[in-house]
């Protein structure tokens, strides 16, 4: 996959249905991953616990509790690239992640350009950088349903 564009693209406001309306944003990470949640009239992410797991049915355990616990309309993951947006070994597991959602949990699933979300959340003083990161990942979603 390394030096292939990765073409991950927020998708346009009309691409995503307008009832739907809450989403959970998950910053994919092999030990962490880090949960927003929000609201498309909002236009806002709140941060949620970092889940900290290794492995997939651990970390999809905790995904399956959130989606109880939020009960969003769709899920947003953010896919990492490099500076220059191509794709890199990460692209490929976040990729997966989000393919493995979508088929375990029925719900659509969208791909967001993820570069320097952590960086972002750092800057701006998050405690969780992976929260924050999945903040900025998700607000960055929600702008783009309203352009």
């Amino acid at each position: 996959m390394s030096g292939q564009s990765a073409a991950v693209i927020t998708p346009a406001a009309d691409a995503v249905p307008p009832h739907f309306q809450s989403f959970l944003a998950l910053d994919f990470g092999a030990k962490r991953t880090g949960v927003a949640v929000g609201t498309r009239m909002l236009g806002t992410a709140t941060p949620q616990p970092t889940i900290r797991a290794e492995g997939a049915d651990a970390r999809f355990a905790q995904v399956a509790e959130r989606l109880r616990e939020w009960q969003p309309d769709a899920l947003v993951v953010g896919i990492p690239v490099h500076p220059d947006g191509t794709a890199h070994e990460n692209t490929a597991r976040a990729l997966k992640f989000a393919r493995q959602l979508r088929g375990r949990f029925g719900l659509p699933v969208y791909g967001v350009d993820e570069r320097y979300s952590t960086t972002a959340a750092l800057e701006d003083g998050a405690r969780d950088a992976d929260a924050g990161a999945a903040c900025i990942i998700l607000e960055q979603f929600l702008r783009s349903l309203s352009q």
